[in-house]
């Protein structure tokens, strides 16, 4: 991503305001902040996205719940300060599959946080429901160990390092199956960011 956190972070459009207002509410972000409520006083590897736990969500108007994770379907994507394409690009995402979590929807346009807590709007279109997910990018310069079954028991297939992003098999609330760095495996559901900690994913 190019531009400093700095910089992404300021909304400042009255438009964007207006737009959003009905929808912050509902979602748990504010127009004036980059983080949801819930995660303001988390530690690092306590909420691996805005709920903490697998709960009901609302749905927004697309019908599909609200906060929810997908991922990139292009290999650069715009973010916009705003949801529309008269917005100025706040930055560019360049990775394919790159998981992000939806916090808001306002017609074709799709407010999203990355793993760093940033946020900016990106059009529909751009973003695939396919599940990926980035492992543990708190534990910079760590690596995450991948076991061959279900349980801290396992024989390891590998330890991937912090920060590298896989391909989401299935998880069953407590761990989760992932193809990582050529690797196949199952890691604690814990210790990915683009899942929720006990989410049930097929």
């Amino acid at each position: 991503m190019a531009g400093s956190p700095a910089r992404k972070r300021r909304l400042g459009s009255i438009i964007l305001s207006i737009a959003c207002i009905g929808v912050a509410a509902a979602v748990g972000w504010s127009v004036l902040g980059d983080r949801p409520d819930s995660q303001a006083n988390a530690a690092p590897g306590e909420v691996t996205g805005s709920i903490g736990e697998a709960a009901p969500r609302p749905l927004g108007p697309s019908g599909l719940p609200i906060p929810r994770f997908v991922s990139l379907k292009a290999e650069k994507v715009n973010v916009r300060r705003g949801p529309s394409s008269d917005h100025p690009v706040s930055w560019v995402f360049q990775r394919k599959g790159l998981p992000v979590e939806i916090v808001a929807e306002f017609e074709n346009w799709r407010r999203v946080r990355d793993s760093d807590g940033e946020e900016g709007w990106i059009l529909q279109n751009m973003l695939s429901g396919k599940r990926t997910a980035v492992i543990a990018p708190w534990k910079q310069g760590q690596a995450v160990p991948l076991h061959r079954a279900a349980s801290p028991g396992a024989p390891l297939v590998a330890r991937v390092s912090a920060g590298v992003v896989s391909d989401v098999t299935g998880c069953d609330g407590e761990w989760c199956e992932v193809v990582a760095g050529g690797y196949d495996g199952f890691v604690e559901q814990t210790q990915l960011w683009g899942v929720y900690p006990g989410e049930k994913v097929d």
